[in-house]
């Protein structure tokens, strides 16, 4: 007996709007702290406000805006101790789908995702940041992708969600996308020596080195980038100049 496929059920348009909205939050094209123009984005979009209010209810329970009566709807921001508090559990999530891919990720998937990593050292050497970012963002998917494990992938979906309204603020940091940089290809050889105990804990260390990143620049408030490199013992400059220092003095 034949038994008729079943029809394809399209995904209801608040949810697409909803998608479209959370991209448009990652790349910035919606800022952190900016108010949501209603009219404006109906009209950018080709929809009606119905569900454009059904999206924005959606994101508002994602922690990614919130709505405010007889004023709006505002893209959130994230405060400094909002980043303490999820750092180290994306760490510890993060850690966990580098491990995982490590172990069931094929050598073919591996390989694939060497131009992502050859892109990313171009970027870094050109100081592309938003360059930098997109394919920073497409190698963290892509080894959650090889982990192969939805609960894990739900977590971190969430959490990623809302660390997107911070975006690449890390990066600002002199010598910070040369530091990820390395992590990541750090990270990528472990992946490719089948090493998970490595592959967690150098993703780990990765996402809390962000975290120190956004702390420094957190503390450095309207102090020049000069004043935040002479600061920053992980520097390269830095580490240079109190070597000179200790050989003038010693």
């Amino acid at each position: 007996m034949d038994i008729a496929p079943a029809p394809i059920v399209r995904q209801a348009l608040y949810l697409e709007v909803a998608d479209r909205l959370r991209d448009m939050i990652r790349t910035q094209s919606l800022e952190s702290g900016q108010w949501i123009d209603e009219v404006r984005l109906t009209g950018e979009l080709g929809i009606s406000r119905t569900p454009l209010r059904e999206a924005l209810k959606v994101l508002a329970n994602e922690g990614l805006v919130r709505l405010e009566p007889r004023r709006g709807c505002f893209v959130n921001e994230v405060s400094v101790q909002d980043l303490e508090q999820i750092f180290p559990l994306m760490a510890m999530l993060e850690g966990r789908c580098a491990h995982e891919a490590a172990l069931r990720a094929t050598d073919a998937q591996l390989a694939a995702l060497a131009p992502l990593h050859e892109a990313l050292q171009a970027h870094a050497s050109a100081g592309r940041i938003d360059a930098y970012y997109e394919t920073n963002y497409q190698i963290h998917v892509a080894t959650q992708a090889l982990a192969d494990n939805r609960w894990l992938s739900d977590m971190v979906d969430g959490l990623r969600k809302v660390l997107s309204l911070f975006r690449h603020k890390s990066l600002s940091l002199p010598g910070r996308i040369q530091e990820s940089c390395a992590e990541h290809l750090a990270i990528y050889a472990a992946l490719k020596a089948r090493d998970p105990e490595g592959a967690e804990a150098l993703a780990r260390k990765h996402l809390l080195r962000q975290l120190d990143a956004l702390r420094t620049l957190a503390r450095a408030g309207s102090r020049t980038p000069t004043d935040i490199i002479q600061e920053d013992p992980s520097h390269a400059s830095t580490r240079l100049a109190r070597s000179r220092t200790r050989r003038a003095n010693a």
